[in-house]
């Protein structure tokens, strides 16, 4: 059986010429796939040999491989004479994919709220966008984890949509179509939630016409009147009902610190039902009707799960911790800013090509010794340990900023300014944690 490999084929615009019927150009970038002979998975393909595709063709990108690990070792044991993150082509079977762009960027959403002298005003309650979005073009490659949690989150989504398709009883076999991110602050959670709206949009551009990603300001929906913010919440699900009414849109719906919206019910005193219990009970009712709808995905995201109600905790299919990285997620974080630092002429170096890939260094060819930058980067990747990876991806701006007088620089002189940085990035977090 043949490994399958996606392949995701992102269409120029505005076109040149006359655009190719997607079937037409998948057969045409399937023959310039296999006369390549080799490929590695992960990459991207920016020239091409049929003039076609220079005409029509953006980029492809060799994503997600489906395969066993055994079945995928056996493949790169079998070309010895290559690195092993390649796989031959004629071992490989092409699940393509074309798809634009939509480069209006996000629209605001209002709800109707209860002004001064019982009147009414609009208040923005959601960010919108038609996906897939150039916003979120490069997300997915760019968040990087320790584990295969995106290609896991992924297959759930994938198959909430293949059961609703078959229109499976959920009195018998229970999906709420709800994920719950969780984990400190900065971590990716909501970038992550963002990446699998696009990239489910364009594996599923066969069903669905287009995406629809609604961001919901969970702080729009409190109001300063009694009993209004339970009200609030019916009124900014109304309104995403309204969108899923088009049964050939995907729509996501992100609520972002949801932690705000689904505070234990347990946990409120008193004998009278507050707003708080309100507004729980309001988004619990509404997540249970989102199930009459096919196609529809709740994303959710939560620095802190203790305090969230048990009712909405369990309506949750799949409740995926988010943690900082480890050594070896840090340094491919910090690889992907040094190799776009050198794409823009800011590091010029001989040895970038010394900085060898992950998959290399943690695999037996890697044994630690010559590579001087591999190891010097590996060595501040694991100072930086327990640092977010939203702070991991400040940090090379911070030592150019302050560290680096050079505009254009070798990479061992950056490194030399990427490890001050570091150190006195943790000296100010410790600082700012004791103050």
């Amino acid at each position: 059986m043949d490994i399958i490999i996606h392949v995701d084929i992102l269409r120029k615009k505005p076109l040149q010429k006359c655009k190719i019927m997607a079937k037409d150009l998948i057969d045409i970038v399937k023959v310039e796939l296999i006369q390549l002979k080799k490929v590695v998975p992960g990459s991207k393909i920016t020239e091409f040999t049929d003039e076609r595709l220079k005409d029509q063709v953006q980029s492809i990108c060799l994503s997600e491989v489906e395969s066993s690990r055994e079945k995928l070792l056996d493949a790169e044991a079998s070309t010895q004479d290559t690195k092993p993150s390649e796989l031959s082509t004629d071992q490989l079977l092409f699940q393509c994919h074309v798809y634009d762009l939509d480069a209006s960027g996000p629209s605001v959403g209002t709800i109707t709220t209860s002004g001064e002298g019982g009147s009414s005003e609009e208040r923005p309650a959601f960010n919108h966008w038609i996906l897939p979005s150039a916003d979120f073009d490069s997300l997915w490659d760019n968040l990087i984890y320790d584990c295969n949690i995106k290609e896991k989150l992924l297959n759930y989504a994938e198959t909430t949509m293949f059961f609703s398709e078959h229109k499976l009883d959920p009195n018998i076999i229970t999906w709420n179509r709800l994920v719950l991110l969780h984990g400190p602050p900065g971590t990716g959670k909501t970038s992550l939630c963002k990446a699998i709206a696009q990239k489910l949009t364009i594996r599923l551009n066969y069903k669905f016409r287009h995406g629809e990603l609604i961001e919901i300001n969970s702080h729009s929906l409190f109001s300063k009147f009694f009993s209004e913010s339970g009200q609030l919440v019916m009124h900014m699900f109304d309104k995403i009902k309204e969108h899923l009414e088009d049964s050939k849109a995907l729509i996501f719906v992100l609520i972002d610190e949801v932690e705000s919206l689904t505070m234990s019910r347990q946990n409120v005193c008193g004998n009278e039902p507050s707003d708080a219990i309100r507004v729980v009970n309001a988004i619990l009712t509404q997540i249970d009707q989102l199930k009459r709808y096919p196609n529809v995905l709740l994303l959710t995201t939560s620095n802190i799960t203790g305090a969230m109600d048990c009712a909405f905790m369990d309506r949750a299919d799949i409740k995926q911790y988010i943690g900082p990285p480890s050594k070896y997620g840090i340094y491919s974080i910090y690889k992907t800013c040094i190799d776009e630092l050198f794409r823009a002429g800011m590091i010029l170096s001989s040895d970038m090509h010394k900085l060898l890939p992950i998959s290399v260094i943690r695999s037996h060819v890697f044994n630690g010794e010559g590579d001087d930058c591999t190891k010097r980067l590996l060595e501040i990747s694991q100072d930086s340990v327990g640092l977010s990876g939203r702070a991991l991806r400040k940090i090379p701006f911070l030592a150019y900023a302050h560290y680096i007088r050079s505009r254009v620089v070798e990479l061992k002189d950056f490194l030399d300014g990427l490890e001050i940085a570091v150190e006195l990035y943790r000296k100010e977090d410790s600082h700012q944690t004791n103050s």
